[in-house]
């Protein structure tokens, strides 16, 4: 007898399907797999098998292929399968072979999915996995979310088999007399996963017999734990992440006031890209100069005079472009800047994205650049000369911002303005002025 209702409530209970779904099974032949088809079959649930040949072991791969061709066809539901070149796409993509067979299966997947309009897809792991993965990942290292082991649903990833461990699903095979195929692979202890199912779970069973279901139980805990701290999170992120534009700031002297600090900010930042290390490295830079930035592949994290300044990443930027006297546009970056020439000596007020020029003051080409070290120029009122390092810290502009701020710069290297700011004292409109040049700055 096949344990149809556990299955059945199993599934309703962890909201994994229902009988209106679309499942497709991932059926590599062996004797989990080919269970998890029969009793989807049993059930009554709508499903097609998908099925994929690595290459990696010759006749027994293609042997097992036409063994999962033919169980579609025993019971009577869709099948697909593929045929992929792992060794090669793993040098190619320069990682294991594990990882790039686990890479193509899914994206594999999820393609078929797309096509055939499948609503999940159903994986046949069992509590054994669950513990082989903590053992694996506690091995490695881990945070909280990596003592869980495999969840019952992640996505549109199902796994409706987890009510049952390797000795309960070989008893159950057994007895109602399924065939299945054994892939030899699943006996060389070179396989890191491997040498633990084979090696360290029978030590760990000679202390503990029932240790799928102290695992059980412990899954319920650390699961339990982690939603509480994912509750936590949530609030804090409330709290701590204030909007400004693009940005989010986050106050350092919260941060300081976080416990345990390390966790917090870790979980507060990990979504972003950031890691433990990286994180711990953020910590001890708190009570240092500012000016300090941290990165990931899509996200910078720059420590401000008060505040951690997290924003996405930008893409190339535009280190100059010249401006000619007939141009009366130019992009440069996130802004455009028209020009005006006119007769009339108009002085710009209180429009900090405009400033009008003394025209004859102008060497053309002008340049649009950003802040390079050692940048200084005469603010508008300004007797003298100033860093524009000064300026920028004078009108508490954050460090990350700098290099964005399109300064106009003179064909002799003057800095006529420093856009959305201020302009340069030399080059007023005065009384003597008799042409004016118009520069106005948007935001694209």
């Amino acid at each position: 007898m096949l344990p149809l209702k556990n299955f059945t409530d199993f599934i309703e209970q962890n909201n994994l399907f229902t009988h209106n779904s679309k499942i497709l099974a991932a059926v590599s032949g062996g004797m989990d797999s080919v269970l998890m088809a029969h009793l989807l079959k049993a059930s009554g649930f709508s499903f097609g098998i998908a099925h994929c040949n690595f290459q990696l072991r010759g006749d027994e791969a293609t042997a097992d292929q036409q063994f999962v061709k033919q169980l579609a066809a025993q019971l009577n539901t869709p099948f697909h399968t593929v045929n992929f070149d792992t060794k090669k796409y793993a040098a190619e993509m320069k990682i294991s072979i594990q990882m790039a067979a686990r890479e193509l299966r899914y994206q594999w997947f999820g393609k078929i999915s797309q096509q055939s309009g499948y609503d999940v897809i159903s994986l046949a792991h069992h509590q054994n996995d669950v513990i082989e993965t903590i053992l694996l990942n506690l091995t490695r290292g881990t945070g909280i979310a990596g003592l869980h082991g495999i969840l019952p649903k992640n996505g549109n990833l199902v796994r409706p088999l987890l009510f049952l461990n390797r000795d309960e699903i070989e008893e159950i095979v057994n007895l109602n007399k399924l065939d299945y195929v054994e892939d030899s692979s699943n006996t060389s202890a070179k396989y890191a996963r491997n040498k633990i199912r084979l090696e360290v779970i029978p030590k760990l069973k000679e202390l503990n017999s029932k240790l799928e279901n102290t695992f059980e139980q412990n899954l319920k805990h650390f699961r339990n734990l982690e939603i509480l701290l994912e509750q936590k999170l949530d609030e804090l992120k409330k709290e701590l992440f204030i909007a400004h534009g693009d940005e989010i700031h986050i106050s350092i002297e919260t941060v300081k006031k976080l416990h345990p600090q390390s966790l917090l900010l870790f979980g507060l930042l990990r979504e972003y890209g950031f890691n433990e290390s990286t994180v711990e490295d953020i910590i001890s830079s708190l009570t240092k100069h500012s000016g300090r930035v941290f990165e990931t592949d899509g996200f910078m994290l720059i420590l401000d005079r008060k505040d951690l300044i997290l924003s996405k990443k930008q893409g190339v930027l535009i280190e100059e472009i010249m401006i000619g006297n007939a141009d009366h546009e130019v992009n440069y970056n996130d802004y455009r800047l028209n020009i005006l020439h006119d007769d009339a000596p108009l002085i710009i007020k209180d429009n900090p994205m405009a400033t009008s020029i003394d025209a004859d003051l102008l060497v053309y080409p002008l340049k649009l650049r950003s802040w390079q070290q050692g940048d200084s120029f005469r603010p508008l009122g300004m007797k003298t000369q100033q860093k524009l390092s000064d300026f920028f810290v004078h009108n508490k502009i954050p460090v990350h911002q700098k290099k964005d701020i399109p300064l106009l710069v003179n064909g002799n290297n003057d800095i006529i303005w420093v856009g959305g700011y201020r302009p340069d004292e030399r080059y007023k409109v005065s009384k003597k002025t008799k042409k004016v040049t118009i520069f106005e700055l948007y935001k694209i």
